[in-house]
């Protein structure tokens, strides 16, 4: 039975990057459920979709041993965490993420996510694909140049662009 994936959804998220994991889990059989890091289900992406997740991600937390997976769909990530970062939700995020780490769940992300993990501690010396321009941002984990990698629990790929190359080894990993 394929493993189950929790996936949170920036405000505003990058549709073109969330798209795709969706599509490839309906795809491939993989259950998923999609959380807000927002005060309400409701989301936008960054060209103004609007649309409703299935939760939101203070739900999510002590939750996490119903899932064996996160995504973090990134979407202008980086500057809605700093204007909001003392926010509730903002806060259950990083939790959720430290706790899915905490407990050798694979975390899965593109963009900004190898940053948002470093950030949190996870992956401490592990090799990561991340945006060019905050490849200098992270402490913890090693950025490279290429579109994506996987290493140990972590799945990483460089932007929405690149998500494609990750794929494949992603649905090989959740169907195990």
């Amino acid at each position: 039975m394929a493993k189950k994936v929790a996936v949170l959804v920036m405000n505003p998220v990058n549709g073109a990057g969330l798209f795709q994991y969706l599509e490839a889990f309906f795809e491939n059989k993989v259950p998923f459920k999609t959380f807000a890091v927002s005060e309400t289900t409701s989301v936008k992406t960054n060209s103004g979709v609007e649309f409703a997740t299935d939760d939101v991600v203070a739900n999510l937390k002590g939750h996490e041993d119903d899932f064996d997976a996160l995504v973090f769909a990134c979407g202008d990530a980086v500057p809605a965490f700093g204007q909001n970062a003392d926010k509730q939700f903002n806060q259950d995020m990083l939790a959720v993420i430290g706790a899915f780490e905490a407990k050798d769940k694979l975390l899965i992300g593109h963009c900004a996510a190898a940053m948002m993990f470093d950030n949190v501690g996870v992956g401490k010396g592990a090799r990561v694909a991340l945006h060019p321009f905050i490849k200098d941002a992270v402490k913890n984990v090693i950025g490279t140049d290429e579109k994506a990698v996987v290493d140990d629990n972590l799945f990483t790929a460089q932007t929405e662009d690149a998500i494609y190359t990750l794929l494949p080894q992603l649905i090989e990993a959740l169907k195990e």
